[in-house]
């Protein structure tokens, strides 16, 4: 098959490139874009992308224009399905690694700030054009790259390779980091992480950067940047920006209310005013507090559960899945929920309280938290400064009550 030339690329890219620009609000610096130009991102995607909520399959070999056309447009590609595993019927299909959407790669890019000499890790290869754009701009080694698949590394160093990009491409766990390399003046992770590794900022010299995007079981958002300080530990402030896949080895196997819920299961049904919307809906605000909140706490909805008289229904569980709770919509009242319980923790009182919380402190947006990292590992959230940490609800054991299961078909 013939290979994409500049000249095809070169109008979808002067469309990225404008694209891109308006959602930074202003002009990228001139060394980004010449690493844009110099690094197209259509060489680094796999011949089948997937595409949409549903990951249809797109192929450069059948559609080459749509294919071409995705490649320059500024959103998430899908490049690998069920971790390699083989491409299953659709409804199957799950997204475990993709070419991040442009704009959100330039804002992480301006954020780390890198300098010439720097020495960066990245922890994601993935399809390694982030690494290459890395490399353009701070010339050659000086960027290592960690994936922990073994079919997306060997994919990734050869796209680098035949562009004649020198980067240090690392099969193996992310979470270690590449002591061997460091210290790093910038280290920048493409997958989101529910607590930052300790070898991160190990290896990390101080007042280096760590660049993460962060997640809770409850909400994948923001982006954490850290500053590493002299005495084994880091400290700074999220932004209101990214949702990356989940490191792998911090994923947990909850993906619907069937990996939790039992027929054995008797909850405690209860009644409350808090719609589930308030802190599960469009309010990205709320939900990264709650997130913050309750850091073992998971959630999905489920629309049209086929439950005469319940319109919807918002499943909480704790990530060892030994709590749940379920608060129905009847499709009417506006200020009446029914709220279903079981186990040791009351999740639902705990998610009340933590929205409480974040009213109480003004509804405050996720560029006024922050996170320190003690050389020990702990993490400490705070609100504004790192004397105001944020509650971090503690799980309330109650006496087990007996009442009918909410029934889910």
């Amino acid at each position: 098959m013939k290979s994409i030339g500049a000249e095809e690329a070169r109008d979808p890219l002067r469309g990225l490139l404008g694209v891109v620009n308006e959602s930074l609000g202003a002009p990228m610096a001139s060394a980004w874009e010449a690493a844009l130009r110099g690094v197209p991102r259509h060489a680094f995607l796999p011949e089948t992308v997937w595409l949409g909520d549903d990951l249809q399959e797109c192929s450069r070999n059948v559609a080459p224009e749509a294919w071409l056309r995705h490649a320059y447009a500024d959103t998430a590609v899908v490049t690998q399905v069920n971790d390699g595993q083989g491409a299953t019927e659709v409804g199957e299909r799950w997204a475990s690694c993709s070419a991040s959407a442009p704009s959100i790669v330039f804002r992480m890019l301006d954020m780390l700030d890198v300098r010439p000499g720097h020495r960066v890790l990245e922890i994601g290869t993935g399809t390694g054009w982030n690494a290459g754009l890395l490399a353009h701009r701070l010339g050659p080694g000086l960027v290592t790259t960690i994936e922990v698949d073994p079919a997306l590394a060997a994919q990734a160093g050869g796209c680098l390779e035949r562009l004649g990009v020198d980067v240090q491409v690392i099969q193996g766990d992310g979470a270690c980091g590449h002591a061997a390399g460091g210290p790093y003046d910038r280290v920048i992770a493409t997958c989101s992480v529910r607590a930052v590794p300790p070898a991160w900022v190990a290896q990390t010299a101080p007042s280096g950067v760590v660049l993460v995007p962060w997640e809770s079981p409850w909400f994948c958002y923001g982006l954490l940047r850290l500053t590493v300080d002299g005495y084994g530990g880091a400290s700074g402030v999220f932004s209101p920006h990214s949702a990356f896949m989940l490191m792998r080895g911090q994923r947990t196997d909850l993906r619907i209310y069937g990996d939790v819920v039992r027929d054995s299961h008797a909850p405690v049904e209860s009644a409350t005013r808090l719609a589930p919307w308030a802190v599960a809906g469009d309010d990205w605000a709320a939900q990264f507090s709650v997130g913050l909140q309750l850091p073992g706490v998971w959630r999905t909805w489920q629309h049209d559960p086929e439950v005469e008289g319940v319109a919807s229904r918002l499943w909480l569980a704790t990530t060892d899945a030994t709590s749940w709770a379920a608060v129905d919509w009847d499709g009417r009242s506006t200020d009446r929920f029914t709220v279903w319980e079981y186990g040791p923790r009351r999740l639902w009182g705990m998610v009340e309280a933590a929205y409480d919380w974040w009213r109480g402190a003004g509804c405050p947006g996720p560029e006024r938290f922050g996170l320190s990292v003690a050389p020990d590992g702990a993490h400490v959230s705070w609100l504004d400064t790192p004397d105001n940490p944020v509650p971090v609800l503690p799980a309330r054991t109650v006496p087990r009550l007996t009442m009918r299961v909410p029934r889910t078909s």
